[in-house]
């Protein structure tokens, strides 16, 4: 004799987990471009975070790479400031001992900014003037 649970058909097999789409490729290069941007100022100081800056800065999908630029930016008019002051203090000599030292800051800056943004995906300057908001 048949039992009632054997006329009904077995549980269908549990659905596999949803399905996570991979990020937009853009993303990445936004990334990427962040860290370039922070990377460029050791060379190029506002130069490439102004253009970066420029090109972007009214696209509404770009904003983490404008807040990146933003942010790369205003360190570097911070350290063209810390030159000036540097040219300055020349004429009474300690200007030529911080201009090396303030080279040093801006590269050491530069390189943990690239890595925390290649890596977290953001970063903010320890102490930078916020002159471009």
């Amino acid at each position: 004799m048949s039992t009632p649970s054997d006329s009904f058909p077995p549980p269908p097999p549990p659905s596999p987990p949803p399905y996570e789409p991979v990020p937009p490729a853009s993303n990445t290069d936004d990334k990427n471009l962040a860290m370039l941007t922070h990377l460029s100022g050791i060379i190029f100081s506002v130069i490439v975070p102004l253009i970066v800056w420029l090109i972007h800065k009214d696209r509404a999908d770009k904003a983490y790479l404008v807040t990146e630029a933003k942010e790369a930016l205003n360190f570097q008019l911070t350290v063209l400031i810390g030159y000036v002051i540097c040219w300055i203090l020349t004429f009474i000599l300690i200007g030529a001992f911080l201009t090396p030292l303030l080279w040093l800051a801006n590269l050491i800056f530069c390189i943990v900014a690239a890595v925390k943004v290649s890596s977290d995906g953001s970063y903010r300057y320890p102490f930078a003037l916020r002159l471009v908001s």
